[in-house]
C-alpha cells in the first residue's frame, strides 16, 4: 500500500514513478466508483513513444478517499506489436458498471491510421472498451471500431481521463465519452454515447477542426460545454441535444494552454438544477501558452462562463491531468508530474482552491 502520510499535508505522491515497474508510466484517467472506490488508470509504457507499441494499461484502486492506495493490477497488455493505451474511465451510476476506454493498436498509431472499420484491420488504430462488474478488480474486453467509426475517418481514439453520464432532461442516463478523430488532415472532436446502458455505441457529428483531447460536462440546463485541448487557449463549445451536435468551437481567453490534455467536471452533479453548487465547475490543465507547467486547478460559480484564478499546484513542469470528486467532498487530482516522471495524485479542499459563497 503507498501510505497516506503526503496526503495529510496536501503533498502529491506518485502512485507510480517512471523506471519502477515500467520505463514510463503515462496517460492518467481517474473516478469513483458507485461503491466509492477511486480507480486511477494510466499507461505502463516500454518507452515513451504512443501507440503502436506494446503498452499495457494499469490501475490502482483506493477504499479510503485516496489516502492508501493497493498494489498496480493489470487491465490489459499482450505481446509485441500489440498495445493498449490512452485511458478514459466512465461510470455508470444505474448498474455500478466501470467502462475503461482505449485505443488498441498493431501497426498502426493516431497519425498513421487508416480510414477502415473492420474490427481485424491491423492497419486502424483501434477503439476498444474494457468493462468491470466487480468494482474495478478483474475488466472483460470488447473492440468498438466497426461500431463507432464513419466513413472517412482515420484515427480515433477516447481522450483519456474520464467521460460523464447525464442527469437531467430528455437524455438522462446517457453515457457519453469524448473521441478525437482524424479526418482529412484535419483533428476534429465527437461524442460516443450510449443509451442503453453500454450495450451498445453510437457516434455523434464531428466538431472542429482544430480540437484534440477533449472533455464534456453536462451544466444545469441539461446542455454540455466541451472543452479541448489547444494553444494558445483552450477551445470552448455547446451542445442542447446531449452531445450529437456542437456549437462552432470559439477560444475561451480565461484558459490559456499549451495544446496539452486537461480536464473539467461538475462538483456536485446531483445537485438540483436550481441549486447554486449544480453551477461549480473544476477544471485543471498546465495554464501556459507555451509549455507543459504551471498545472492550476481553477473553479467556475457559473457554469464555466467566468472562472477563478485558480490554485498552482505544481509550478514548475507537468504533463495530463485529470479529476474526480472524492465521496467526502474533497477534489481529487491525479497527473503526470514533472516530465512525465511520475503519475501523481493529490487530494485537495474544495475550500483550498476558492470559494462561490
Amino acid at each position: 500500500m503507498i501510505a497516506p502520510g503526503a496526503l495529510h499535508s496536501q503533498e502529491p505522491v506518485d502512485l507510480d514513478r517512471s523506471g519502477v515497474g515500467a520505463p514510463v508510466f503515462r496517460i492518467p484517467a481517474l473516478a469513483v466508483t458507485t461503491a466509492g472506490t477511486l480507480i486511477a488508470a494510466y499507461d505502463a509504457r516500454p518507452g515513451g513513444a504512443d501507440l503502436p507499441a506494446p503498452i499495457a494499461l494499469v490501475l490502482r484502486r483506493s477504499t479510503d478517499d485516496g489516502a492508501t492506495w493497493g498494489p498496480r493490477l493489470l487491465v490489459r497488455a499482450d505481446t509485441a506489436p500489440l498495445g493498449f493505451g490512452d485511458p478514459s474511465l466512465l461510470v455508470d451510476d444505474r448498474t455500478g458498471r466501470i467502462f475503461l476506454f482505449h485505443a488498441a493498436s498493431v501497426r498502426q498509431g493516431f497519425a498513421g491510421s487508416g480510414t477502415g472499420s473492420a474490427n481485424d484491420d491491423p492497419e486502424v488504430l483501434h477503439a476498444d472498451l474494457s468493462w468491470s462488474d466487480d468494482d474495478g478488480l478483474t475488466w472483460r474486453h470488447r473492440r468498438l471500431t466497426s461500431e463507432i467509426k464513419q466513413r472517412g475517418w482515420a484515427g480515433l481514439f477516447a481522450a483519456s481521463g474520464a467521460g460523464i453520464q447525464l442527469r437531467s432532461g430528455p437524455h438522462a442516463g446517457r453515457l457519453v465519452q469524448q473521441f478525437t478523430v482524424r479526418r482529412e488532415g484535419g483533428n476534429y472532436a465527437v461524442s460516443v454515447m450510449s443509451d442503453d446502458d453500454g450495450a451498445t455505441w453510437r457516434a455523434g457529428a464531428l466538431v472542429g477542426p482544430g480540437l484534440d483531447e477533449n472533455k464534456s460536462v453536462e451544466l444545469p440546463d441539461g446542455s454540455l460545454l466541451l472543452n479541448s485541448r489547444a494553444r494558445p487557449y483552450r477551445l470552448v463549445a455547446r451542445s442542447t441535444d446531449g452531445g450529437v451536435t456542437w456549437s462552432e468551437p470559439v477560444p475561451d481567453p480565461q484558459l490559456p494552454d499549451p495544446a496539452n490534455n486537461g480536464a473539467i467536471i461538475r462538483y456536485d452533479p446531483a445537485a438540483a438544477p436550481d441549486d447554486p453548487r449544480a453551477q461549480w465547475l473544476l477544471f485543471t490543465n498546465t495554464a501556459d501558452t507555451l509549455q507543459r507547467r504551471a498545472l492550476t486547478l481553477r473553479l467556475s460559480c457559473d457554469g464555466g462562463r467566468t472562472w477563478s484564478r485558480g490554485r498552482t499546484v505544481v509550478p514548475g513542469p507537468a504533463g495530463y491531468s485529470t479529476l474526480a470528486i472524492l465521496p467526502g467532498g474533497d477534489v481529487g487530482l491525479l497527473f503526470e508530474r514533472g516530465r512525465y516522471d511520475a503519475i501523481s495524485f493529490v487530494r485537495l479542499p474544495l475550500a483550498s482552491i476558492g470559494s462561490c459563497r
